[in-house]
Protein backbone atom coordinates (compact mmCIF):
# COMPACT_ATOMS: atom_id res chain seq x y z
CA UNK A 1 0.00 0.00 0.00
CA UNK A 2 1.42 3.42 -0.97
CA UNK A 3 1.94 6.26 1.48
CA UNK A 4 -0.81 8.19 -0.31
CA UNK A 5 -3.28 5.31 0.16
CA UNK A 6 -2.40 5.09 3.86
CA UNK A 7 -2.98 8.80 4.35
CA UNK A 8 -6.35 8.82 2.62
CA UNK A 9 -8.46 7.32 5.48
CA UNK A 10 -6.73 9.62 7.98
CA UNK A 11 -7.36 12.68 5.83
CA UNK A 12 -10.96 11.61 5.37
CA UNK A 13 -11.46 11.33 9.12
CA UNK A 14 -9.84 14.71 9.72
CA UNK A 15 -12.17 16.21 7.12
CA UNK A 16 -15.21 14.63 8.77
CA UNK A 17 -14.11 15.76 12.20
CA UNK A 18 -13.62 19.36 11.08
CA UNK A 19 -16.94 19.39 9.25
CA UNK A 20 -18.92 17.93 12.15
CA UNK A 21 -17.33 20.12 14.83
CA UNK A 22 -17.69 23.27 12.72
CA UNK A 23 -21.33 22.66 11.82
CA UNK A 24 -22.44 21.61 15.33
CA UNK A 25 -20.61 24.56 16.92
CA UNK A 26 -22.07 27.01 14.42
CA UNK A 27 -25.55 25.52 14.79
CA UNK A 28 -25.34 25.72 18.59
CA UNK A 29 -24.36 29.39 18.52
CA UNK A 30 -27.16 30.05 16.02
CA UNK A 31 -29.93 28.21 17.88
CA UNK A 32 -28.80 28.66 21.49
CA UNK A 33 -29.23 32.42 22.06
CA UNK A 34 -32.89 32.51 20.94
CA UNK A 35 -33.73 29.65 23.32
CA UNK A 36 -32.05 31.41 26.22
CA UNK A 37 -33.60 34.77 25.32
CA UNK A 38 -37.10 33.34 25.12
CA UNK A 39 -36.46 31.48 28.36
CA UNK A 40 -35.74 34.77 30.10
CA UNK A 41 -39.03 36.20 28.88
CA UNK A 42 -40.81 33.38 30.75
CA UNK A 43 -39.65 35.00 33.98
CA UNK A 44 -41.90 37.93 33.08
CA UNK A 45 -44.76 36.18 31.33
CA UNK A 46 -45.39 32.47 30.94
CA UNK A 47 -46.80 31.50 27.57
CA UNK A 48 -47.38 28.14 25.83
CA UNK A 49 -46.34 29.87 22.62
CA UNK A 50 -42.87 30.51 24.06
CA UNK A 51 -42.52 26.84 25.00
CA UNK A 52 -43.67 25.78 21.54
CA UNK A 53 -41.21 28.15 19.85
CA UNK A 54 -38.31 26.93 21.98
CA UNK A 55 -39.13 23.32 21.15
CA UNK A 56 -39.25 24.17 17.44
CA UNK A 57 -35.84 25.86 17.70
CA UNK A 58 -34.42 22.85 19.53
CA UNK A 59 -35.84 20.50 16.91
CA UNK A 60 -34.19 22.64 14.25
CA UNK A 61 -30.86 22.18 16.06
CA UNK A 62 -31.47 18.41 16.18
CA UNK A 63 -32.37 18.54 12.49
CA UNK A 64 -28.92 19.91 11.70
CA UNK A 65 -27.33 17.03 13.63
CA UNK A 66 -29.48 14.53 11.75
CA UNK A 67 -28.53 16.15 8.44
CA UNK A 68 -24.89 15.62 9.35
CA UNK A 69 -25.54 11.95 10.10
CA UNK A 70 -27.26 11.46 6.74
CA UNK A 71 -24.73 13.39 4.65
CA UNK A 72 -21.38 13.17 6.45
CA UNK A 73 -21.92 9.55 7.56
CA UNK A 74 -23.68 8.08 4.49
CA UNK A 75 -22.01 4.71 5.04
CA UNK A 76 -23.88 4.28 8.32
CA UNK A 77 -26.70 1.74 7.90
CA UNK A 78 -29.78 1.85 10.11
CA UNK A 79 -31.99 -1.11 10.96
CA UNK A 80 -35.06 0.36 12.69
CA UNK A 81 -38.03 -1.80 13.63
CA UNK A 82 -41.22 -0.66 15.37
CA UNK A 83 -43.71 -3.20 16.70
CA UNK A 84 -47.08 -3.11 14.94
CA UNK A 85 -49.02 -2.28 18.13
CA UNK A 86 -46.95 0.87 18.78
CA UNK A 87 -48.57 3.92 17.18
CA UNK A 88 -46.26 6.91 17.57
CA UNK A 89 -47.32 10.53 17.17
CA UNK A 90 -45.70 13.94 17.46
CA UNK A 91 -48.63 14.87 19.71
CA UNK A 92 -48.22 11.87 22.02
CA UNK A 93 -47.14 11.56 25.64
CA UNK A 94 -44.66 8.79 26.22
CA UNK A 95 -42.49 7.30 28.92
CA UNK A 96 -39.48 5.55 27.39
CA UNK A 97 -36.97 3.06 28.77
CA UNK A 98 -33.74 2.20 26.99
CA UNK A 99 -30.54 0.21 27.47
CA UNK A 100 -27.42 2.33 27.86
CA UNK A 101 -24.01 1.55 26.33
CA UNK A 102 -22.57 4.79 25.00
CA UNK A 103 -22.98 8.57 24.83
CA UNK A 104 -24.09 7.81 21.27
CA UNK A 105 -27.36 6.35 22.65
CA UNK A 106 -28.86 9.83 23.10
CA UNK A 107 -27.87 10.79 19.55
CA UNK A 108 -29.53 7.60 18.28
CA UNK A 109 -32.67 8.47 20.25
CA UNK A 110 -32.72 11.97 18.79
CA UNK A 111 -32.12 10.71 15.24
CA UNK A 112 -34.97 8.25 15.52
CA UNK A 113 -37.41 10.45 17.38
CA UNK A 114 -37.11 13.82 15.64
CA UNK A 115 -39.95 13.22 13.19
CA UNK A 116 -41.72 10.43 15.06
CA UNK A 117 -42.09 11.55 18.69
CA UNK A 118 -42.12 14.71 20.82
CA UNK A 119 -38.84 16.15 22.06
CA UNK A 120 -37.12 13.65 24.36
CA UNK A 121 -36.34 14.83 27.87
CA UNK A 122 -34.75 13.00 30.78
CA UNK A 123 -34.21 13.53 34.49
CA UNK A 124 -31.20 15.71 35.23
CA UNK A 125 -29.47 16.83 38.41
CA UNK A 126 -30.28 20.31 39.64
CA UNK A 127 -26.54 21.04 39.88
CA UNK A 128 -26.38 21.13 36.06
CA UNK A 129 -28.21 24.45 36.18
CA UNK A 130 -24.84 26.05 36.95
CA UNK A 131 -23.25 24.83 33.71
CA UNK A 132 -23.32 27.83 31.33
CA UNK A 133 -25.87 27.54 28.52
CA UNK A 134 -26.42 23.78 28.88
CA UNK A 135 -27.99 23.88 32.33
CA UNK A 136 -30.16 26.84 31.51
CA UNK A 137 -31.32 25.20 28.27
CA UNK A 138 -32.36 22.05 30.16
CA UNK A 139 -34.40 24.16 32.56
CA UNK A 140 -36.02 26.25 29.84
CA UNK A 141 -36.94 23.20 27.76
CA UNK A 142 -38.67 21.51 30.68
CA UNK A 143 -36.18 18.77 31.54
CA UNK A 144 -37.15 17.54 35.03
CA UNK A 145 -34.36 18.86 37.26
CA UNK A 146 -34.19 17.32 40.71
CA UNK A 147 -32.39 18.22 43.90
CA UNK A 148 -31.41 14.80 45.17
CA UNK A 149 -30.33 14.37 48.77
CA UNK A 150 -28.02 11.61 50.00
CA UNK A 151 -29.13 8.85 52.35
CA UNK A 152 -27.00 10.45 55.05
CA UNK A 153 -28.73 13.81 54.61
CA UNK A 154 -32.17 12.18 54.68
CA UNK A 155 -31.24 10.20 57.79
CA UNK A 156 -30.39 13.45 59.56
CA UNK A 157 -33.48 15.21 58.21
CA UNK A 158 -36.24 12.77 57.14
CA UNK A 159 -38.33 15.65 55.75
CA UNK A 160 -35.87 15.90 52.85
CA UNK A 161 -37.18 12.58 51.49
CA UNK A 162 -40.67 13.98 51.05
CA UNK A 163 -39.19 17.15 49.60
CA UNK A 164 -37.34 15.13 46.96
CA UNK A 165 -40.56 13.36 46.00
CA UNK A 166 -42.47 16.62 45.83
CA UNK A 167 -39.81 18.16 43.59
CA UNK A 168 -40.01 15.12 41.29
CA UNK A 169 -43.80 15.34 41.17
CA UNK A 170 -43.74 19.01 40.24
CA UNK A 171 -41.08 18.43 37.60
CA UNK A 172 -43.08 15.65 35.95
CA UNK A 173 -46.41 17.46 36.15
CA UNK A 174 -44.93 20.41 34.28
CA UNK A 175 -44.60 18.14 31.25
CA UNK A 176 -48.36 17.55 31.07
CA UNK A 177 -49.03 20.91 29.43
CA UNK A 178 -47.54 19.66 26.14
CA UNK A 179 -46.58 16.49 24.21
CA UNK A 180 -43.49 14.84 25.65
CA UNK A 181 -41.17 11.86 25.66
CA UNK A 182 -39.56 11.22 29.05
CA UNK A 183 -36.57 8.89 28.78
CA UNK A 184 -35.24 6.73 31.60
CA UNK A 185 -32.02 4.71 31.31
CA UNK A 186 -32.95 2.10 33.90
CA UNK A 187 -29.40 0.80 34.26
CA UNK A 188 -28.35 4.20 35.56
CA UNK A 189 -24.94 4.02 33.88
CA UNK A 190 -23.39 2.75 30.68
CA UNK A 191 -23.01 -1.02 30.32
CA UNK A 192 -19.54 -2.53 30.34
CA UNK A 193 -18.51 -6.15 30.97
CA UNK A 194 -16.55 -4.93 34.03
CA UNK A 195 -19.62 -3.26 35.55
CA UNK A 196 -21.71 -6.34 34.78
CA UNK A 197 -19.23 -8.59 36.59
CA UNK A 198 -18.96 -6.23 39.55
CA UNK A 199 -22.76 -6.12 39.89
CA UNK A 200 -23.22 -9.83 39.43
CA UNK A 201 -25.88 -8.96 36.88
CA UNK A 202 -27.96 -12.00 35.88
CA UNK A 203 -28.41 -10.64 32.35
CA UNK A 204 -26.14 -11.31 29.40
CA UNK A 205 -26.32 -7.86 27.82
CA UNK A 206 -27.62 -5.57 30.58
CA UNK A 207 -26.87 -4.23 34.00
CA UNK A 208 -29.43 -4.58 36.77
CA UNK A 209 -32.34 -2.15 36.32
CA UNK A 210 -33.05 0.55 38.89
CA UNK A 211 -36.83 0.45 39.15
CA UNK A 212 -37.42 3.44 41.42
CA UNK A 213 -37.29 6.13 38.74
CA UNK A 214 -39.72 4.31 36.49
CA UNK A 215 -42.07 3.65 39.42
CA UNK A 216 -42.03 7.34 40.27
CA UNK A 217 -42.75 8.44 36.70
CA UNK A 218 -45.58 5.92 36.33
CA UNK A 219 -47.05 6.97 39.67
CA UNK A 220 -47.13 10.63 38.60
CA UNK A 221 -47.79 10.37 34.86
CA UNK A 222 -49.12 6.86 34.30
CA UNK A 223 -52.77 7.84 33.89
CA UNK A 224 -51.91 10.54 31.36
CA UNK A 225 -49.45 8.82 29.00
CA UNK A 226 -50.26 7.24 25.66
CA UNK A 227 -47.71 4.45 25.97
CA UNK A 228 -44.75 3.05 27.85
CA UNK A 229 -42.17 2.54 25.09
CA UNK A 230 -39.09 0.35 25.36
CA UNK A 231 -36.23 1.23 23.02
CA UNK A 232 -33.46 -1.30 22.44
CA UNK A 233 -30.23 -0.17 20.77
CA UNK A 234 -27.65 -2.62 19.43
CA UNK A 235 -24.28 -1.75 17.90
CA UNK A 236 -23.43 -4.94 15.96
CA UNK A 237 -19.74 -4.02 15.80
CA UNK A 238 -19.46 -2.97 19.44
CA UNK A 239 -20.54 0.09 21.41
CA UNK A 240 -18.70 3.13 20.00
CA UNK A 241 -17.36 6.26 21.64
CA UNK A 242 -18.87 9.60 20.69
CA UNK A 243 -15.84 10.59 18.64
CA UNK A 244 -15.77 7.24 16.85
CA UNK A 245 -19.39 7.75 15.83
CA UNK A 246 -18.85 11.17 14.26
CA UNK A 247 -15.60 10.10 12.58
CA UNK A 248 -17.47 7.41 10.67
CA UNK A 249 -16.18 4.34 12.51
CA UNK A 250 -19.70 2.96 13.05
CA UNK A 251 -21.13 1.06 10.12
CA UNK A 252 -24.40 -0.32 11.56
CA UNK A 253 -26.92 0.55 14.25
CA UNK A 254 -30.03 -1.50 15.04
CA UNK A 255 -33.00 -0.06 16.92
CA UNK A 256 -36.17 -1.78 18.11
CA UNK A 257 -39.19 -0.13 19.70
CA UNK A 258 -41.93 -2.03 21.44
CA UNK A 259 -44.93 -1.08 23.51
CA UNK A 260 -44.99 -2.27 27.12
CA UNK A 261 -48.43 -3.07 28.53
CA UNK A 262 -48.87 -1.50 31.97
CA UNK A 263 -50.78 -3.73 34.41
CA UNK A 264 -53.57 -1.97 36.30
CA UNK A 265 -51.93 -2.68 39.66
CA UNK A 266 -48.82 -0.68 38.67
CA UNK A 267 -50.63 2.66 38.64
CA UNK A 268 -51.25 4.31 41.96
CA UNK A 269 -48.86 2.22 44.06
CA UNK A 270 -46.41 3.70 46.55
CA UNK A 271 -42.94 2.41 45.67
CA UNK A 272 -41.22 4.21 48.54
CA UNK A 273 -43.56 3.25 51.39
CA UNK A 274 -45.20 -0.05 50.36
CA UNK A 275 -42.66 -2.89 50.61
CA UNK A 276 -45.00 -5.46 49.01
CA UNK A 277 -45.74 -3.17 46.07
CA UNK A 278 -42.03 -2.41 45.67
CA UNK A 279 -41.16 -6.10 45.53
CA UNK A 280 -43.95 -6.77 43.03
CA UNK A 281 -42.86 -3.82 40.87
CA UNK A 282 -39.22 -4.93 40.87
CA UNK A 283 -40.30 -8.42 39.75
CA UNK A 284 -42.28 -6.87 36.90
CA UNK A 285 -39.30 -4.78 35.79
CA UNK A 286 -37.00 -7.82 36.05
CA UNK A 287 -39.33 -9.68 33.69
CA UNK A 288 -39.26 -6.78 31.22
CA UNK A 289 -35.47 -6.75 31.45
CA UNK A 290 -35.27 -10.51 30.86
CA UNK A 291 -37.33 -10.08 27.68
CA UNK A 292 -35.12 -7.18 26.62
CA UNK A 293 -31.97 -9.20 27.25
CA UNK A 294 -33.28 -11.98 25.01
CA UNK A 295 -34.19 -9.44 22.32
CA UNK A 296 -30.67 -7.99 22.34
CA UNK A 297 -29.18 -11.47 21.98
CA UNK A 298 -31.49 -12.17 19.05
CA UNK A 299 -30.56 -8.87 17.37
CA UNK A 300 -26.86 -9.58 17.81
CA UNK A 301 -27.28 -13.12 16.49
CA UNK A 302 -28.93 -11.77 13.36
CA UNK A 303 -25.86 -9.72 12.49
CA UNK A 304 -23.42 -12.47 13.44
CA UNK A 305 -25.26 -14.79 11.03
CA UNK A 306 -25.00 -12.20 8.25
CA UNK A 307 -21.23 -11.89 8.63
CA UNK A 308 -20.47 -15.62 8.69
Amino acid sequence: MSTQQQKQPILKKISKGLTVSSVITGSTFFHGPPVLALGLTKLIKKSPKIDETNINITNSWLGVNNWLIDHVLPELKWDISIDDDLDLSMQGRYLMTCNHQSWVDTTVNQYFGLKRMPLTRFFTKWELIFIPFVGQAFKILGFPMMKRHSKEQIAKNPELKNKDMEEARKACEQLLSQPFTLLNYLEGTRFTPEKKAKQGSPYTNLLKPKAGGLALALNILGNDIDALVDMTIVYPDGAPGYGEFWLGDVSRIAVNLRKIDIPDWVLGGNYEEDALYREHFQQWVDQLWTEKDMLISQMKQKYQSETT
